[in-house]
C-alpha cells in the first residue's frame, strides 16, 4: 500500500514500494514456526480471539497445515506462561542445533530459496550484556555450559544466523544485540533487526514528541498506562518482564527530546510507564497518556490521548513488512545491522558509539532513501533550493 516519492516534486513520480524494489510476493511465502502449545494455526487463532471466525474460516484448511515444531523454552525466563510443545536436549547447543536441523527440514521440505526469521515470542525478564555474550568463542561456550545468561531466544537468534538467516527481533528483550552475534552476522552476512515492535503508545510518543519539540514547547511530565488483556499482558504482569519492556518504552523520550541539549524544556522530565494486566479486554489494548506541557512564559497547558487499539492487528502487518524488508536486504548483500528498519522499532539497534534515532519522521526519512539509493535513484533531501533559483 506504501508509495515512495521518486525524483522531484515535479515530476508526479510516487509509485507503490513494491513497484519500485523487488519484494517478494505474498504467494510466495510460507510461513513456520515454534510455539510451547500444540495447536495449529487455526485453532490458536481462534483461541487469540483476535480476528473474526467467519474470516478465519476463509483459510481455515491453509491455517490447519501450519503446526507448530516443540520450542526452545525455558520458565526461568517467562515466568507467566508454560506448555507442553517444549524441545529437550542435552545442553543449549543441542537445542540451537536441533533449531537449525528444523529450519534446513523446513527449506527443503517446501522447496524454499531463502528464509527470514522474525522472534514473536513473549518478553523475557530483563538482562544486561555479560561476558558471555562479547565473543563467539565465549557464547558458543556458554550455551554447551548451559550458561543462564543465554535465554531462549539467543538460542533461536544463534540458530538463524548460523544458517545465514536474515533476523529480526520483534520484542525488547536482550536477543540479537551483543557482540557475539553480531560478529557471527558479518561471518554468515545475515542482516539484522530490533528491537520490540512500535505499534500502540511508544507509536503514538514517536509521533507527538517530535512535534512539541519543533515547537519547543516544554513537558513537565508525561504519565503513560497501559491495560491489557491478552497472553502479551499476562507475561508483563511479572515485574522481571515488565521491566525489559519499561526500559524499551521510557527510553523514546530522552532521545527524541534530547534534554541535555534543552535543559531548560525537558531536563526535569517525569517519565512514568504502567502496564496492567486486565483479563477482560482481551486483545484490545488501551493506552492512556498524559502530558504536562510548559509553553510560552510558563502556562502549562495539558494533552490527553487515549489510543484504544488493537494489540495484534497493529503489529501483524509490520512483522510482514520486516520479513519482506529483511529478505530484500539479504538479495542486496546487506548484513549486519539494518538501521534503516528503526521505522519498525522502539529500541532500533544501532552501531556501537551512534545513539538510537527515534523520531518515527526521520526513521521513515532513512527507510525510503534506502530504498531509493538501492534503487539508483536520487536521494531526497527536502532542501527544494531547485523550485526557487
Amino acid at each position: 500500500m506504501g508509495t515512495i516519492r521518486l525524483g522531484k516534486r515535479t515530476e508526479g513520480r510516487s509509485p507503490k514500494i513494491k513497484d519500485v524494489v523487488p519484494l517478494s510476493g505474498l504467494d510466495d511465502i510460507v510461513f513456520g514456526g515454534w510455539d510451547i502449545f500444540e495447536e495449529d494455526c487455526y485453532a490458536a487463532a481462534r483461541t487469540a480471539g483476535v480476528i473474526e471466525p467467519s474470516l478465519l474460516d476463509q483459510v481455515r484448511t491453509e491455517l490447519e497445515q501450519i503446526r507448530p515444531w516443540p520450542a526452545v523454552f525455558d520458565q526461568r525466563y517467562v515466568k507467566r506462561l508454560e506448555g507442553p510443545n517444549v524441545k529437550k536436549g542435552k545442553n543449549k547447543r543441542d537445542l540451537a542445533e536441533q533449531v537449525m536441523e528444523d529450519i534446513r527440514l523446513f527449506k527443503q521440505n517446501n522447496n524454499l530459496d531463502r528464509l527470514v526469521m522474525v522472534w514473536c515470542g513473549s518478553t523475557e525478564i530483563y538482562a544486561k550484556e555479560s561476558e558471555a555474550h562479547q565473543t563467539m568463542e565465549a557464547f558458543e561456550r556458554a550455551l554447551e555450559a548451559n550458561d543462564p545468561s543465554i535465554p531462549s531466544s539467543m538460542v533461536y537468534a544463534y540458530a538463524a544466523i548460523r544458517e545465514g538467516i536474515p533476523y529480526a527481533n520483534a520484542a525488547p528483550n536482550l536477543t540479537a544485540d551483543i557482540p557475539a552475534l553480531v560478529e557471527l552476522a558479518a561471518h554468515t552476512k545475515s542482516p539484522l533487526a530490533g528491537k520490540d515492535l512500535k505499534t500502540g503508545q511508544t507509536l503514538m510518543k514517536t509521533i507527538i514528541a517530535p512535534g512539541l519539540k519543533a515547537r519547543l514547547l516544554g513537558v513537565q511530565g508525561w504519565y503513560s498506562t497501559n491495560i491489557l488483556g491478552n497472553r502479551d499482558g499476562e507475561v508483563l504482569d511479572d515485574p522481571e518482564s515488565f521491566k525489559t519492556k519499561e526500559e524499551s518504552k521510557k527510553s523514546v523520550l530522552d532521545y527524541i527530546l534530547q534534554p541535555q541539549l534543552y535543559p531548560d524544556l525537558y531536563q526535569d522530565l517525569c517519565h512514568v510507564v504502567r502496564i496492567n494486566y486486565y483479563p477482560p479486554r482481551g486483545d484490545n489494548k488501551e493506552g492512556w497518556d498524559n502530558i504536562d506541557l510548559v509553553g510560552w512564559l510558563g502556562y502549562p497547558m495539558q494533552l490527553k490521548i487515549n489510543f484504544l487499539c488493537r494489540d495484534s492487528i497493529l503489529a501483524a502487518p509490520i512483522v510482514l513488512d520486516v520479513a519482506l524488508f529483511l529478505d530484500l536486504a539479504k538479495r542486496a548483500g546487506m548484513h549486519g545491522v539494518q538501521e534503516w528498519l528503526s521505522f519498525y522499532f522502539k529500541s532500533p539497534v544501532h552501531a556501537p558509539g551512534l545513539y538510537p534515532e527515534h523520531d518515527l519522521f526521520i526513521q521513515l526519512m532513512k527507510l525510503k532513501n534506502t530504498l531509493r539509493y538501492l534503487k539508483g535513484e536520487e536521494l531526497i533531501t527536502h532542501l527544494g533550493r531547485e523550485y526557487y533559483d
